[in-house]
């Protein structure tokens, strides 16, 4: 006689919707990956800016897009963290190196996934896994745990991919304000409780270990600050004295009580209104 949790784990599993199946990857080059029902929704046209835009993070930028690029190419590369301070475009450089890998002429599709989504990511995996000519970069954006948080779990299936392994063309690419992607009193609550604290905490940290590569951002000084400013005005060429115009970007940061990449460009954003431009 069948088991009664058997019989209620494979109702439950006619129920669940069934996933979709593999969109054609050859129509678009950016993914959102959604979870039940599973599947992938093209991205007709994804929100970016221009990778020469992006100012002050010049080491950040120059080893992800090489690492992108070995990618794309078959080569070997790495899983990425990409942490640090808030608006400093971190998700931007992500999705402006993948426009610049397709502006060389290489293949590569970006598929974003929400936090929320991570238990689902085996699936993912095995759907794109039958999917061995293309290369896929796996995109988690403001990636963190909290207390009790258990995703964190699901996350090792993509950096080490368990007993399959992560497939060749998959890699993954994620965003933090955290280095260890856990908040400080989490770990060190863990080192105070556990009966095993170091293997406690261990556990935990070495999350962020499973990423090849580490690519700091910090917050910008005032130099920075103009030239991200400079940039955009010289991009969508807009005309403005030097003088007031960083007169007026004192006045837009002080006012946000911060400079960064974000801030730069929302003040832009005003500029650019103000003058009769569309950005």
């Amino acid at each position: 006689m069948t088991d009664p949790m058997t019989r209620i784990a494979e109702a439950l599993e006619r129920l669940a919707p069934a996933p979709a199946p593999a969109p054609a990857f050859a129509g678009a080059d950016a993914f959102m990956w959604h979870a039940a029902p599973d599947r992938l929704v093209p991205v007709a046209q994804v929100s970016r800016v221009d990778l020469g835009l992006l100012r002050g993070i010049d080491r950040a930028r120059d080893t992800l897009l090489a690492n992108t690029v070995q990618f794309a190419r078959g080569h070997a590369a790495n899983n990425a963290l990409l942490w640090g301070a808030r608006g400093m475009g971190k998700s931007s450089l992500v999705k402006a190196v993948h426009a610049e890998v397709l502006r060389q002429g290489l293949s590569l599709k970006l598929v974003e996934l929400s936090r929320e989504d991570l238990p689902s990511v085996g699936r993912l995996l095995n759907l794109l896994r039958v999917a061995a000519d293309q290369r896929f970069v796996l995109f988690c954006d403001d990636l963190s745990f909290s207390h009790d948080d258990q995703h964190y779990k699901s996350l090792k299936a993509v950096l080490d991919g368990g007993i399959e392994g992560r497939p060749a063309h998959v890699i993954f690419y994620a965003t933090s304000n955290r280095r260890h992607l856990m908040p400080r009193d989490m770990i060190e609550n863990e080192r105070s409780t556990a009966i095993n604290p170091s293997e406690a905490v261990e556990e935990k940290v070495s999350l962020s270990d499973r990423f090849g590569l580490w690519l700091g951002f910090h917050p910008c000084d005032q130099d920075e600050y103009f030239a991200m400013i400079e940039g955009y005005v010289a991009a969508y060429g807009l005309s403005i004295e030097p003088e007031l115009l960083r007169a007026e970007a004192v006045e837009w940061y002080r006012t946000r009580g911060s400079r960064s990449g974000r801030v730069a460009w929302q003040f832009f954003t005003d500029l650019a209104g103000r003058h009769g431009l569309a950005v």
